[in-house]
């Protein structure tokens, strides 16, 4: 489930507090790993097939697409100079292989943040050899550009940052890909790619 920590609660219970009069009550959070939305609704916003829980002291709805995307992420309240708001964050595995904790912090900081503004996201599998096994999910899985952001981008990042691997392989099922960012009969150039 969606978890929340105690200065996102807080600041979800003084805005439920603001617009109480209103009739709005609970919290509305939907979308993927890659795109996600909150905002506050009223009870007569749940929907039937909506799941809900108490986040403690207000209700979250949370529809079936947007359960699976988001389960066991934590949403957190985050201010700053340059940008305040809500945040979605993601425990990202952690690995016993060095070399494998290497790839996934690459992954996290320099390949994830791009390819998240198509819709996607990237996860290791599994370290083979000189071989970093990965899958494409969201807006990569299924998309047309796939293979040149894997060689042009995702495989060159990981190759420049991690010495001991070589190459990156796509263990991605493409044809399961529900809303792919390139559809795979247009003609993509590699300037195209997300990391390009």
């Amino acid at each position: 489930m969606l978890e929340f920590t105690k200065t996102a609660k807080d600041r979800i219970r003084s805005y439920l507090e603001k617009q109480h009069a209103q009739g709005v009550s609970a919290l509305r959070v939907s979308g993927t790993r890659a795109d996600h939305k909150l905002w506050l609704v009223k009870p007569s916003d749940r929907d039937e097939a909506d799941a809900v829980f108490d986040a403690g002291g207000f209700e979250v709805y949370l529809d079936p697409l947007t359960q699976r995307h988001l389960a066991g992420a934590t949403v957190d309240f985050v201010e700053g100079v340059m940008q305040s708001g809500f945040r979605v964050a993601f425990p990202s595995p952690t690995w016993d292989d060095p070399v494998a904790q290497r790839v996934q912090d690459v992954l996290d900081t320099m390949v994830n943040p791009g390819v998240a503004g198509h819709g996607g996201n990237v996860t290791l599998e599994r370290v083979e050899g000189d071989a970093a096994i990965i899958s494409l999910h969201g807006g990569c899985q299924g998309c047309g550009a796939a293979d040149i952001t894997l060689k042009q981008g995702i495989e060159r990042m990981i190759t420049e940052q991690v010495s001991e691997i070589a190459r990156g392989l796509d263990a991605t099922d493409h044809d399961a890909g529900e809303n792919p960012y390139y559809a795979r009969d247009a003609a993509v150039e590699p300037r195209d790619t997300p990391l390009g």
